[in-house]
């Protein structure tokens, strides 16, 4: 089975060897009038003998899944649609049997303009069903009336065609505050530099107060969150390739005023410390 291809982003994916070894995983663009508002599509399809615990640290994005798992319960089984939203921990995902998921990532802060009546804050933490989240009654496609057009077909670009089908109706009309969201979460993932929440701020030209509203009503998380989660995806990527980090060094990279602060901050969010996720 095989990883996503050179060049594409797996970052946050705790063991991802150890996963693309299990699972045939893949990521995919969506249609051009979509890259706006998504970062890909990532589909993943299993048949194991023995159970699996998939781990990841997971981004601040809010994720539409399509997915059927042949072991689970009828439900399961026919298959569900539903919106995911930001997991501030460790995200662990046992797969067992055989399955499918079809999963949609959006860029932080794209998620508001498709469900504008409520904050991305109150989807953090919880899986809804797409219908309750995208659209309002009678406007647009069903997402339950698409799962089986999106995880039937044995060929993928089918099921990119069919995800693409179900999103491009629901493209909503700009929204410069979510814009302004998602530049400033990109920004925070890019610039190395910024790395407090009152220099995020003023790139944007807010207050940390407003920046803060912002971020909890279009992006899900507080702009801390999301500076501390991207620099502990730049360590985990760092402990999953150097075989003898400096983590001291490092700390001072990311802008920790120690190594014991970013040590405890990578031991909270995956669960061992980075010397020990390194040497395994």
């Amino acid at each position: 089975m095989a990883g996503p291809g050179p060049g594409r982003e797996t970052r946050g994916i705790v063991d991802a060897p150890d996963l693309f070894a299990r699972v045939r995983f893949r990521l995919r663009d969506p249609a051009p009038a979509l890259r706006p508002h998504l970062e890909h599509y990532w589909l993943i399809d299993w048949d194991l003998t023995e159970p699996y615990t998939s781990h990841v640290v997971p981004h601040p994005s809010v994720h539409l899944v399509f997915q059927r798992l042949e072991s689970g319960g009828e439900t399961d089984r026919a298959g569900v649609a539903e919106v995911h939203g930001i997991v501030r921990g460790l995200f662990s995902r046992r797969l067992e049997g055989r399955g499918r998921v079809c999963g949609v990532k959006f860029r932080a802060g794209a998620f508001r303009p498709f469900a504008p009546h409520r904050p991305v804050s109150e989807w953090t933490g919880r899986r809804v069903p797409a219908d309750e989240a995208l659209a309002a009654p009678g406007y647009g496609p069903s997402a339950a009336g698409t799962v089986r057009a999106v995880l039937d077909p044995a060929d993928e670009d089918t099921r990119v065609a069919a995800l693409d089908a179900y999103l491009l109706p629901l493209v909503p009309p700009p929204d410069r505050q979510a814009e302004l969201a998602t530049e400033l979460a990109e920004l925070a993932r890019t610039d190395r530099s910024l790395l407090r929440v009152d220099a995020l701020a003023r790139e944007g030209g807010l207050s940390v107060r407003s920046l803060q509203r912002l971020f909890s009503t279009c992006v899900g998380v507080g702009p801390k969150w999301v500076i501390l989660r991207h620099r502990i995806h730049e360590a985990l990527q760092r402990a999953g390739t150097d075989p003898d980090p400096d983590w001291a060094e490092l700390a001072a990279d990311l802008g920790y005023s120690d190594q014991a602060h970013l040590v405890r901050d990578f031991t909270a969010t995956v669960g061992v410390p980075p010397t020990a996720f390194a040497q395994r």
